[in-house]
């Protein structure tokens, strides 16, 4: 099943985020090249592809987990939480129906 996971970053972490940012990638380049991983990106903090200084508000990640407990237990690892990066990470389970 999938799951969607809403990362909300910490104020003023931008140059967090850059620094654990490989770490945080290579988690989902494991995700893709297993084909679990359906989409992921950042929320920009400002109406821009590129938000600069402004920096994230969080991201978004849907990936395919057999279980809740497997998909939260990857959440919990994620070096955007240890970090600081995130203040929090939501998990929900999630069912794709568009576009099939």
């Amino acid at each position: 099943m999938f799951y969607v996971f809403i990362g909300q970053d910490t104020p003023d972490s931008l140059e967090k985020r850059l620094a654990i940012r490989p770490a945080h990638v290579a988690r989902l380049q494991a995700l893709q090249t297993e084909g679990r991983l359906l989409l992921a990106g950042p929320f920009p903090a400002v109406d821009a592809e590129d938000p600069g200084a402004a920096g994230y508000t969080g991201s978004l990640i849907v990936a395919e987990f057999a279980s809740l407990t497997d998909a939260q237990d990857w959440a919990e690892a994620e070096p955007y939480l240890s970090s600081g990066v995130y203040e929090k990470v939501t998990v929900k389970p999630f069912r794709k129906t568009l576009p099939a």
